[in-house]
Formats: structure tokens, sequence, C-alpha cells
């Protein structure tokens, strides 16, 4: 296998974009924390419902997320080819396709919530605290859909900065309206795990709002319009053929963690709870890997509509050098720190802090392992390559993560240690299969915008002359 070479003139490009990417992805984050911050206060019980729900909320997501992974490769592709008409029409068509998915799913979610945590047969205690944060979520669905595009369709032009500062004002604002709706305050009431959910989705409703208004203004370089939301199914089939792999992908991810966090779930609430706790300081300590992703997506994507296949291989291996450094330095601190960290969480629950502690010293040696593999698949997409990306993700969750964790746990004897194990075995094999994959370059040679360029030109043509019959 070849080494990958450390390009620095791809270094500033990378970090300009991968810093407000980075803190993007840290503030969004936060909302997560935020909720783990105060929830961790109404007890152990309350831990493992909100550990219960974000699997089921993460799959729902999912099926929406990759038709904005979809909008965002093709607007990406588009503004390195300089085609700024066919920018705002992908910009607009992916829109209108993530929004009625979330409203789909939103209503489906919502009426299925029960039924959904009955399948996953999550614990009495829990379910009806469960089932609250879950509906309540559900409701916010298409603001979190709709802000998630607006960032990955800012991101793929190279303005990053834009949603960052949105998400610090409602990340702030999330901070004072949790403890507001969780412990109630004067004609408030408190609504306990349900009051998590209810201040989340009102600042992502704000979010969202302006959002939108900056997309319909045009000053940013990219113009959405209401009268263009009209189906450009020829252009949907497009999003569609990208999206569906992608969604596939996030959807065996969310349901691996739903299955994950049902074994865990047969080890007691106690195992749950630190699962949940952990996992937010995995998410939290993968933000540089996720804001890198990002930035190496948007150059990808550029350098291939530009023609360019040299410059895009070259920023994603420096951006695979980047962050295996970053994240052994990373994983080093938390392994260390391991016990405060979850302290911060839970302060009062001795029995959690030492199993969290456990999980995230199995976890931390490969959290560098764990980045190559974000990088590389954030390459696969930004290229077009959806289908591999989604095979490999499959693979990794579903033929290798689960069974191990299943049978170290059950058949082995080694209880919910075993399924700790399995973690970091995955990791190392995925790794080399990753890399693999992406020293054969085969992703280069997609090609997403050139057989349809010409239908969306008639397309917009055949529209501008809508509008000069309208005038005439």
């Amino acid at each position: 296998m070849k080494k990958i070479k450390f390009e620095t003139s791809m270094i500033r490009p990378l970090l300009t974009l991968a810093i407000p990417i980075m803190l993007g992805n840290l503030f969004q984050a936060a909302y997560q924390l935020t909720d783990a911050f105060w929830v961790g206060r109404l007890g152990e019980k309350a831990v493992a419902a909100i550990a219960v729900s974000f699997p089921v909320i993460f799959f729902i997501t999912a099926l929406g997320i990759g038709f904005a992974i979809a909008g965002a490769t093709l607007t990406a592709q588009y503004f390195g080819a300089k085609k700024k008409d066919l920018i705002n029409h992908s910009a607009t068509q992916t829109i209108f396709v993530v929004i009625v998915s979330a409203l789909t799913l939103s209503i489906l979610g919502y009426f299925l919530s029960d039924t959904i945590l009955n399948w996953l047969r999550v614990n009495s205690s829990i379910l009806d605290l469960a089932a609250r944060y879950l509906k309540i979520s559900f409701l916010g669905m298409v603001f979190n859909f709709s802000f998630f595009m607006f960032q990955a369709i800012m991101r793929s032009i190279g303005k990053p900065k834009i949603p960052v500062y949105i998400i610090i004002f409602t990340v702030a604002l999330n901070f004072f309206l949790d403890p507001l709706f969780m412990f109630g305050q004067g004609p408030v009431p408190a609504l306990g795990v349900a009051g998590t959910a209810l201040a989340t989705v009102t600042t992502q409703a704000i979010a969202a709002s302006i959002g939108l208004f900056i997309l319909f203004s045009g000053k940013f370089g990219i113009k959405i319009d209401i009268k263009n939301f009209k189906p450009d199914f020829k252009f949907i089939k497009k999003i569609m053929r990208l999206g569906i792999p992608a969604s596939l992908e996030q959807s065996a991810r969310s349901l691996s963690l739903a299955v994950m966090t049902t074994l865990t779930a047969s080890f007691g609430t106690l195992a749950v709870a630190a699962y949940g706790i952990s996992s937010n300081i995995l998410q939290l300590s993968l933000m540089a890997s996720f804001g890198l992703a990002g930035a190496n997506a948007v150059l990808v994507g550029q350098k291939l509509g530009a023609g360019y296949k040299k410059d895009a291989f070259r920023a994603a291996a420096t951006s695979l050098r980047l962050i295996f450094t970053l994240l052994i330095f990373i994983g080093g601190l938390v392994f260390l720190l391991a016990p405060l960290l979850i302290k911060f969480f839970i302060p009062d629950d001795a029995a959690v802090i030492a199993e969290g502690a456990n999980l995230l010293k199995f976890l931390a040696p490969t959290f560098s392992l764990i980045g190559l593999q974000v990088v590389v698949g954030s390459t696969l997409q930004a290229a077009g390559a959806t289908k591999k990306a989604m095979i490999l993700t499959i693979s990794s969750q579903w033929l290798l993560q689960i069974p191990l964790a299943f049978i170290l746990s059950k058949f082995l004897g080694y209880g919910v240690t075993g399924i700790w194990l399995a973690f970091p075995l995955t990791n190392f094999i995925m790794a080399l299969i990753y890399l693999s994959v992406f020293h054969k370059r085969k992703w280069q040679n997609k090609k997403i915008i050139n057989t349809e360029e010409k239908i969306v030109n008639t397309v917009i043509k055949e529209r501008n002359l809508e509008e000069i019959i309208r005038v005439e």
C-alpha cells in the first residue's frame, strides 16, 4: 500500500474550511451534550430514556440525511464546474425533497413512537419517559432536516462560517431553555425529560427559519426561489440515485446503533447509561474528524467538478494524515481522563462512572482508526460513490461489529465487556479495508454531473421562457 503523502499546499484550504465546520459540529453536538448535562441531574432512568431514544431519532433522521448528502455533492461539483444556474437548481430541488421527506417521516415517527420502543423491548421503567421524548423530537424533525440541508449547501459552496453563527446563538439559547422546560419556572410547568426535547425543537425551529431566510435572500452566492419549488422529476431522480444509497448507509448505521443499544440494555440500565454517556463523549472527541471530513468533501467535490482528479486525491490524502495524527492525541487524553469525563455528565453515580470509563478505555485507542473511516467515507460520497460507502458501512456494522458483540458478550460469556471489546476489533479491521479502497482510486472516475447537464439546462431554459411569456 502506498504511503499517504502530506501535501502542505492543501493544509491551508482544508483548515480554512474545516475549522468553521468543526466549530459548527462542536456547537451542534452541544445540543446533545447540554441535554446530557441537565438530564444527568434527573438520574439514571432519565439518562437511559434518552440513550434508548437516540438510536430511533438517528434512524429516522438518517432516512432524510442521504438526500442532503446527495444535494451537497451535486452542489459542490457544480460549484467546481462554475455552473451557477445548476447550483441554485440543485439546492432548490434538494430542499424540496428534504422537506417532503422530513414531513412524512415526522408524522410516521410521532404515531409509531410507542410501537418502536416496544419493538426495542425498552424497560417498562423508562418506556413512558422515552416515548414522550421521542414524540416531541419527531415534531421538530422538519426543522432539523432543513437546517442540516442549509449547512450542507453553505459548506458545499465554501461558506461554512454562516451556519456557525446561527448554531452558537441557538445552542446558547438551548442551554437556558433546557432547565426552564425540564424543572419549570413560574408559569412554565416542569416537563422533565420531555422538556429537553421541547427546548431542542424550539431552538432548531429558530435555526431553520434563519437558514431558509438566508437562502431565499440570495446574498451569499446561492439563491432559492419559491416559484422554482416545482418538482423537476428528472433531477430528483438524480438526487434519489445518489441519495438512496447514502440514506441506506446512514440507516444501516443507525439500526446497528439501535441493535447495539438493545443488546447493551439486556445487561441493565447501568450499562445503557454508561453506553449513552460514553457515546456522547465519543461524538465530541470525533468532532475534528467530522470537521475535516466536511472540508475534505467540499474540496474533493469541487476539484472533481472542475476535472482536477489529482488535486482531489491530494486533498483527501492530506485530510487522512491530519486526522490520524490529531486523533491519536485526543484518544490519549480521553483514555487518561475517562473517569473525570463520565463524572462531568453524571456526578453522583459511581457505578455508571466506573462502567462508562471502562468503555472509553476500549474506544479511545482506536479514535484515529475511526477518523480514517470517516474521512474516506466523505471522499467516496463527495465523488458520488455512495453505493460503495454504503457497502462499507453495512459490512462494518452488520458483518463485524454486531456479530462480534453478540458472540463475545453472550456466547463467550464476557458480558457487557464483550460489547465494549467489539468496538476496537471492528475499527481495526475496517480501517485497513477503507484505506485499501481509498488507494485503489476508483472513486476518482465517478461522473455525476456531465450526463444531466443538458436535461437541467433545458429545464432552466423552459422556466426562463415561461417567465418571459408571463411578462409579455
